[in-house]
């Protein structure tokens, strides 16, 4: 099902608008300084919808909230890397010219609108904050614009919806009032950051839905991330796939659906629920993601790796060409299927 829905999407490579490049962030521990994702590079073109895709703990987060700098400051650094946007680098940019950015031009929707909405303001109130900031709007304008953007996400009754605290408004509902603030200025790019947790199957798809809506209609890039590969064959046009803190495979939809070049995106699309497939248990994984401290001298997922060779545990793979915009960091892989 999933590459029959990825088969939708054709690829069009296009300039960049964001592109990130050889990305290494760290964090301050009581033992020193944690590399939390090493040498990460993606980019999303024009009205392209990327997706990021990983395990809990593969840094797609860290990736994300890198691009807009919102680390605390005093306990990360970036030792390398570049994220440019509109010709600069958003990593040297003066807090100001980040301010105007941040929201403006590139906006972002976190995992939780409970914890990310102010449970003492209105609804009115929070997404007036942004069009104040952005476009100076008076209070009144602010109002007339919010209702204007809970019609546009689909909550019903935005007129007397815009009046209530969080708490009042279901976990749907809530995602549908981040998606609003985030759209409010109608940002070059959104960052969608697990945007369905915590919410069941069938407000997932509408949310999903919604997502693909206003993008067309506004013409945003779209930074997708999720756990979830079906999600990805729905929405994304290209797949970062993340383990460990690196990017370790990098393709169109359905040539990564199709044809994956790395074994643990493999175990991922086997680990996807199919209900033509009679199996008693859910493919798994064997084993667990590593600790970010853990020190693994070759490829970082050979102690999981059905496929490992001495190879793997000594020399750390590069990402290698596998294909039409097609990258892999699995030499045995792509050896095997003639691709290197």
């Amino acid at each position: 099902m999933c590459s029959t829905l990825a088969s939708r999407w054709r690829v069009e490579v296009s300039e960049p608008i964001l592109s990130v490049e050889n990305l290494t962030v760290q964090f301050r521990t009581d033992s020193g300084w944690l590399t939390a994702i090493d040498d990460v590079a993606f980019s999303v073109g024009e009205r392209e919808c990327l997706g990021i895709v990983g395990e809990s703990g593969s840094g797609k987060s860290v990736s994300a909230l890198s691009i807009l700098r919102l680390h605390n400051r005093a306990n990360t650094r970036i030792p390398n890397g570049t994220i440019r946007y509109g010709g600069a680098d958003v990593l040297k940019l003066p807090a100001r010219e980040l301010r105007r950015i941040r929201g403006g031009e590139i906006a972002m929707i976190f995992q939780d609108p409970m914890s990310s909405l102010n449970p003492v303001l209105t609804i009115a109130d929070q997404i007036a904050e942004t069009l104040r900031l952005h476009q100076s709007l008076s209070p009144s304008a602010a109002r007339r614009r919010a209702i204007e953007l809970l019609d546009l996400v689909r909550i019903p009754d935005a007129a007397r919806r815009v009046d209530e605290y969080p708490h009042r408004l279901s976990g749907g509902m809530r995602q549908r009032v981040m998606i609003a603030m985030a759209i409010a200025c109608q940002p070059r790019l959104l960052i969608a950051d697990e945007p369905t947790t915590a919410l069941d199957v069938t407000i997932q798809a509408q949310i999903l839905e919604l997502l693909r809506d206003l993008q067309a209609e506004l013409g945003m890039a779209v930074i997708l991330i999720t756990h979830a590969l079906g999600v990805i064959a729905e929405f994304a046009q290209r797949v970062v796939v993340m383990y460990a803190g690196q990017v370790i495979e990098t393709a169109p939809v359905d040539a990564l659906f199709g044809r994956p070049m790395h074994c643990y995106t493999e175990g991922l699309l086997a680990a996807i629920p199919q209900l033509d497939v009679d199996r008693r248990r859910l493919a798994t994984i064997p084993g667990n993601i590593p600790d970010p401290a853990e020190r693994i001298s070759g490829c970082r997922f050979s102690p999981r790796c059905p496929e490992v060779r001495a190879q793997c545990r000594e020399v750390p793979p590069p990402l290698l060409n596998a294909g039409p915009h097609h990258e892999s960091r699995c030499p045995v892989r792509l050896a095997k299927r003639g691709a290197a």
